[in-house]
């Protein structure tokens, strides 16, 4: 036979209490509102029982489905699983499970999951692939949908954000490579309709006038996408221009190993050659060779960081205590893929 679900009822049953009591008590957010001693012998008594909460009921009674979608361009990188375990550490203790989904980068298809999110009823979104301009998630924000852009902003616009602290960044690694010596120094930019790729090419503008560097347009090449094979692509333009450089910072580390790669093709050596950098620290330099020198950016703390202000956001907390902007601090990690500029001058790329 099938066996009855156990309520509410039979818990305030078990218990001797109210079932609003029993309610309040096996509620993530309510939970405060009743003393431990008395939350802990609830607890206890429902496990005992065998609970279940009913989430759709509890939906139908607080508008609330207790799912966040979580929107990320690309699931094989793997710099977003720390992100998405901030994001969890946060989240799953409260009783909110995340749909995850890939954008691949693709205005269109970010465009129908943002869609499919809400069509699900998700109470909120964490954006971590948004565009610079992007009106379906904006447009979904303006509808009253709890909404925060994470690694990424979106222009003109009051949803709130977490970044990482681009200009610091930038501005230590260009510092970095100064200070070895070099002064033909590239730059892979990133996709310049993402706020990141625009950011951190400004970043090397501002930081490159700061550091008495000339600034050349000429040395600078934009990937399509944050990813390897754009990496490789612009290593290739730069060594067809015949343009000299001794340094290469890129935007990001999957830029950067795809260049390290596409010169080693080309039998030049990283460092001892060309120096290159990347941004963002993600997992498993470690293991490649050379270790690639890099911006360290705080991925776990940026997960949390989002999730706290959608939660704030989904609480109805009043504008004022919400921030708008979250500028997160990075550092940079010096490794095996940097070394002084050769005494000689930048050579000729074959």
């Amino acid at each position: 036979m099938r066996q009855k679900r156990i309520t509410l009822k039979d818990i305030a049953r078990e218990t001797g209490v109210h079932v609003s009591t029993v309610s309040r008590a096996l509620d993530p957010v309510e939970r405060k509102s009743i003393t431990e001693e008395v939350a802990s012998r609830i607890q206890a008594a429902a496990d005992a029982l065998g609970y279940r909460p009913n989430r759709i009921a509890a939906g139908l009674r607080t508008s609330r489905t207790m799912t966040v979608g979580v929107m990320i361009p690309d699931i094989t990188n793997v710099i977003f699983p720390p992100i998405l375990r901030g994001i969890e550490s946060v989240l799953e203790p409260l009783g909110y499970a995340s749909i995850i989904v890939n954008t691949d980068s693709e205005r269109d298809r970010e465009s129908r999951l943002v869609d499919v999110l809400r069509d699900r009823g998700v109470d909120g979104i964490i954006h971590a692939a948004v565009l610079r301009s992007d009106p379906t998630i904006a447009r979904a924000a303006a509808e009253g949908l709890p909404v925060v852009t994470l690694n990424r902003m979106v222009e003109d616009s009051q949803i709130p954000y977490i970044i990482n602290d681009e200009d610091a960044g930038i501005c230590e690694m260009l510092r970095h490579l100064r200070d070895l010596g070099h002064r033909e120094i590239a730059h892979l930019a990133g996709p310049q309709d993402l706020s990141t790729g625009q950011l951190r090419l400004a970043a090397f503008r501002n930081a490159a006038t700061s550091l008495s560097l000339e600034f050349r347009p000429e040395l600078v090449v934009t990937a399509r996408r944050f990813d390897e094979q754009e990496g490789a692509r612009c290593i290739r333009d730069l060594l067809a221009s015949g343009r000299k450089f001794t340094a290469i910072l890129c935007a990001n580390d999957r830029l950067a190993l795809g260049a390290i790669d596409e010169l080693r093709e080309h039998g030049i050596d990283c460092p001892r050659e060309i120096s290159v950098t990347g941004f963002n620290d993600m997992p498993f330099l470690d293991l490649i060779r050379p270790r690639l020198t890099t911006v360290r950016i705080l991925q776990h703390s940026a997960g949390q960081t989002a999730a706290t202000v959608l939660l704030q956001l989904m609480n109805g907390d009043t504008a004022e205590n919400i921030p708008t902007e979250t500028i997160l601090p990075v550092e940079i990690v010096v490794r095996e893929s940097t070394a002084p500029a050769r005494p000689d001058g930048p050579q000729q790329p074959a």
